[in-house]
C-alpha cells in the first residue's frame, strides 16, 4: 500500500478550503494515509497569477458562490455561518500554524481547525493577532512565546517560503490537495480522492 503523505495547501479564509480541512485527514487515513497541511495566502498566488478572488457578492459568479458555501456545507453536513467580514488577511494564523507545527503536529491541527471554526461559524476576525492568540491559548499555546513567534522573521520567512513552493508546484487556489504528483482542486474534488485513494489513481 501506498503511505505516501499527501499535501493540503489552503488559506485560512477559504470557505471551500474550511469544507475540506474537516473531511481530508479521515478520508486520509481510511485508507493508511497521512496529509501535511500547508497553510499559505491566496492574495500572493492570486497576484502572481493574475486571478482575482470569484465570490465577490455582485457578479453573477459572485452570487452563485456566495449560495453554494452554504450548499456545499449543507450536502457535507458541515456547519457553516457565512463571516460578516470576508475575506479576511490569515497570515498571523498561518504563521502561527507554522509555528506550532515546528513543536507539535498535532496542536497545530487542532489550531488550524479552531481557527476555521472560528471564523466560518462563529464569525470571528481571525486577521486580528489578538483572536489569534485567544484561540491558541484555548487550547492550551502560551500566549507570550506565540506572540512574539508571530512577529518573528524565521515565521515571516516560513510562510514566504510555502507561498513560493506553492506557487512552484502549480498551487492556484484554495483547497487544492496533491496526491503522489496528482492535484485535485475544489472540496468538491473528495469523492474524486477517495476514489483516487482507494483504487491507486485512474
Amino acid at each position: 500500500m501506498n503511505n505516501n503523505p499527501i499535501d493540503f495547501w489552503f488559506d485560512f479564509s477559504s470557505p471551500y478550503g474550511y469544507l475540506m480541512s474537516e473531511k481530508i485527514d479521515a478520508v486520509a487515513a481510511k485508507y493508511g494515509r497521512k496529509v501535511r497541511w500547508h497553510p499559505v495566502l491566496l492574495g500572493i498566488i492570486f497576484q502572481a497569477t493574475g486571478s482575482r478572488p470569484p465570490a465577490d457578492g455582485i457578479s453573477s459568479k459572485g452570487k452563485y458562490m456566495l449560495a453554494d458555501f452554504h450548499r456545499s456545507a449543507r450536502f457535507m453536513n458541515i456547519p457553516y455561518n457565512p463571516p460578516s467580514r470576508f475575506p479576511l488577511p490569515t497570515q498571523n494564523a498561518a504563521r502561527a500554524y507554522y509555528w506550532l507545527h515546528g513543536q507539535d503536529c498535532a496542536l497545530a491541527r487542532q489550531f488550524a481547525h479552531a481557527v476555521y471554526r472560528a471564523f466560518f461559524v462563529a464569525d470571528r476576525d481571525i486577521s486580528s493577532p489578538e483572536v489569534v492568540l485567544e484561540i491558541a491559548v484555548q487550547i492550551g499555546v502560551d500566549r507570550s512565546s506565540l506572540e512574539t513567534a508571530l512577529q518573528s522573521p524565521e515565521m515571516k520567512a516560513r510562510l514566504k517560503d510555502e507561498c513560493a513552493q506553492a506557487l512552484a508546484i502549480g498551487v492556484f487556489g484554495s483547497p487544492h490537495v496533491v496526491i503522489d504528483g496528482e492535484a485535485f482542486f475544489g472540496a468538491d474534488r473528495l469523492p474524486q480522492i477517495e476514489h483516487w485513494l482507494a483504487s491507486g489513481g485512474f
